[in-house]
């Protein structure tokens, strides 16, 4: 009965059954007007549905996950991350001994076509892979210049689950390999449309710079009044290292060669430093040394003394009788005001008698 029920509601609900005309005169019967009128009476008090009625196709799937060892920092960006693309999953952390390739496997029975992985080496530098799960391409960056959600603070703001628009820079369309990160930034992080977590608007821009051979990443939100951009966040910039034709491995595509290891990175600081040192002290063994050497007596110069006048000779005087004292006027002062004062205290003394 239950099923029955259904049936006739959703039928009812929908769309009035197209009835068969006679063959004769071709006009509905009775009880087929009658049906169609309680049906168009249903369709005007009926509750309208949701806005976003359509069907979901694009069926994009998201697995967003690290590494162990990784920091506070880069766990708040992976949060963010998760919170603002409505159709990513989340997965424990895999152990670093393991092989990329695991994560193919991890991706197909999470049922994720896409993966953002997040690999942390000496508890300082990240790295970010974006794949397409199994078959690539993949790409690795290094990511700098992290900033959160909570750390910015900022006073832009979104709705959760909301379709964000991708903003990208024209110099995307110039290198082969700037417009296949493309393409593969657009699925990742574009939401599809119509997928059940998300909302049916669009408040917020992703947009993907490149500068000085980076791509900086900013999320900004849409205002309606006035169409101006306020920053949301999180904030962080992309330098890329290799494309692979796999998914996390396979023959290279392409290599930055303007990329710098942080490992170079922090030999070239140390050296620099280290040089510097090295100057110091080699300008103070100079030092030493010249002070160690012996003074050099250059021979006198005949015409040193050229136009040396000489002085005047004062006559000696021999000064027979010893001369006066010098008067100390504050000791003269000081007896006076002695003085002064014992007579003071005599005289009021021979007063009080």
């Amino acid at each position: 009965m239950a099923a029955t029920k259904r049936k006739r509601r959703g039928g009812l609900a929908v769309q009035a059954k197209k009835l068969k005309r006679d063959a004769k005169d071709g006009k509905l019967p009775a009880k087929a007007n009658d049906v169609s009128e309680e049906a168009a009476e249903e369709e005007k008090d009926r509750i309208p549905g949701p806005v976003c009625k359509g069907k979901w196709k694009n069926k994009e799937r998201i697995l967003i996950f690290s590494s162990r060892g990784i920091n506070f920092r880069t766990r708040h960006l992976m949060q963010d991350l998760r919170m603002l693309m409505p159709h990513s999953k989340a997965d424990t952390k895999m152990d670093r001994k393991d092989k990329l390739f695991v994560i193919n496997e991890v991706c197909e029975m999470k049922n994720c076509n896409k993966c953002i992985y997040f690999e942390a080496k000496k508890k300082q530098d990240l790295y970010m892979w974006l794949s397409n799960s199994p078959h690539g391409p993949s790409a690795k960056f290094l990511v700098q210049n992290i900033h959160t959600l909570a750390e910015l603070k900022m006073t832009g703001n979104c709705l959760k689950g909301s379709r964000p628009l991708l903003s990208f820079d024209p110099a995307f369309d110039e290198l082969p390999h700037y417009a296949l990160l493309k393409e593969l930034l657009i699925q990742i992080f574009s939401t599809p449309r119509y997928h059940p977590k998300s909302q049916p608007f669009v408040d917020h821009v992703f947009t993907f710079t490149i500068l000085d051979n980076r791509i900086w990443f900013r999320n900004f939100q849409i205002i309606e009044e006035d169409a101006a951009l306020v920053e949301i966040g999180p904030r962080f910039v992309l330098n890329l290292i290799k494309i692979f034709q796999g998914s996390f491995g396979g023959p290279t595509l392409y290599e930055n060669p303007h990329y710098q290891s942080p490992n170079m990175h922090r030999r070239v600081i140390r050296s620099i430093t280290a040089a510097k040192y090295r100057e110091k002290q080699q300008v103070k063994d100079v030092q030493k040394l010249r002070k160690k050497e012996p003074k050099t007596i250059l021979p006198h110069d005949p015409t040193a003394d050229v136009f040396v006048t000489p002085a005047e000779e004062k006559p000696v005087e021999i000064q027979w009788v010893k001369p006066e004292p010098k008067v100390d006027l504050k000791a003269r002062k000081k007896r006076i005001y002695k003085r002064q004062r014992k007579m003071k205290q005599k005289m009021s003394s021979g007063n009080a008698k």
